[in-house]
């Protein structure tokens, strides 16, 4: 996969809009990765968002992943599963998704560096900086630990948390392959304009 703006669809942060717009205006940013992260909402509404969320990104020739839940990326054919610290290990995710993407939320170098050992494909790291999406946010790692992070593992790395457009460049240059964000650009008043702006990281082109 290409690197640049991965982009997270939640639900509960979309700025009024449906999940399913959002994704679309992403997309249409140049967005190189969609994933799904639906903490609320019943199981069938979770599917119903992910088969037309995946149908939106294979159309864009981009992967679709699915946060939390290997049983819904089995159920959609998403081609990866996002994990967190206290989700599935990647052992146990990698026996149910066989070769699909696999990868790991990690909020310092130790947590990263394991999950690396686990098997992870990519790493998430973060909160690089302060963040208001989740209610109970990580310390901040900051703008060293994520290089660190990057200069140890071999696998990429995806700086999310409190990021700007200026914030992403410096997540850019301190190594991370891709930087995500959730309300900073689902909430924008132009969401593909703001996708395009956190896409544009040192060699990477942008989206024009």
């Amino acid at each position: 996969m290409r690197g640049g703006f991965y982009a997270i669809v939640d639900p509960d942060h979309c700025g009024g809009r449906s999940p399913v717009d959002v994704a679309k205006q992403l997309l249409a940013g140049g967005a190189s990765v969609l994933q799904l992260r639906m903490k609320r909402g019943s199981d069938r509404e979770r599917a119903t968002v992910a088969r037309a969320l995946r149908a939106l990104a294979h159309a864009a020739a981009v992967p679709f992943v699915v946060n939390d839940r290997a049983d819904l990326a089995l159920l959609v054919d998403a081609d990866g599963l996002h994990l967190g610290q206290e989700d599935l290990s990647v052992a146990d995710a990698r026996i149910l998704l066989g070769a699909r993407q696999l990868g790991v939320s990690t909020h310092d170098p130790a947590q990263a560096q394991q999950a690396v050992r686990d098997g992870a494909d990519l790493i998430g790291f973060g909160p690089v900086f302060d963040t208001q999406t989740k209610e109970r946010p990580d310390p901040t790692v900051g703008l060293t630990a994520l290089a660190e992070v990057c200069r140890a593992v071999s696998v990429p790395v995806v700086a999310i948390g409190g990021l700007t457009p200026a914030r992403a460049q410096q997540a850019y240059a301190a190594g991370a392959t891709w930087v995500a964000a959730i309300s900073a650009v689902s909430e924008a008043p132009d969401v593909a304009a703001a996708a395009r702006e956190f896409g544009r990281g040192p060699g990477l082109g942008g989206v024009a």
